[in-house]
């Protein structure tokens, strides 16, 4: 008996009709202003196997709220709930729950880029080596 109410791929779509979804020439642009925090939610084994934007912070999916939780003893002092916060994945879909969840959390300048590093590379942009 399946007692799922929702699939993954429902909360996705209904989390990138609450957030901001970015191409990737529109996170480049944001990048050039040098206001932008960008996060890479992917795993460390993603991130050695194909590579990061140049200048995101890793943060992986799972450590996300607890980095961000200003009273969190795990809270990254580069996220602030004021800041232009720009998430990625691999394609979009951890990032728009996670935009979710930041706005949730109280963050009023968070966007996703929709696609991912995927997109990313598709748009013909540079990636740099990840930590192994």
């Amino acid at each position: 008996m399946n007692t799922t109410t929702k699939t993954a791929a429902q909360l996705v779509a209904e989390a990138k009709q609450r957030v901001e979804n970015l191409t990737a020439e529109q996170v480049t642009a944001e990048i050039g202003k040098g206001q932008a925090l960008l996060v890479d939610l992917r795993e460390p084994g993603e991130l050695a196997q194909s590579g990061t934007i140049p200048g995101a912070i890793h943060a992986p999916r799972g450590m996300l709220e607890f980095y961000a939780d200003p009273t969190s003893p795990y809270h990254r002092p580069e996220l602030e709930p004021s800041r232009r916060v720009i998430l990625y994945c691999a394609s979009g879909g951890r990032s728009a729950l996670a935009a979710s969840a930041l706005m949730s959390m109280g963050y009023s300048n968070v966007a996703h880029l929709d696609g991912g590093i995927k997109a990313w590379q598709a748009a013909g942009y540079a990636v740099e080596a990840g930590d192994s």
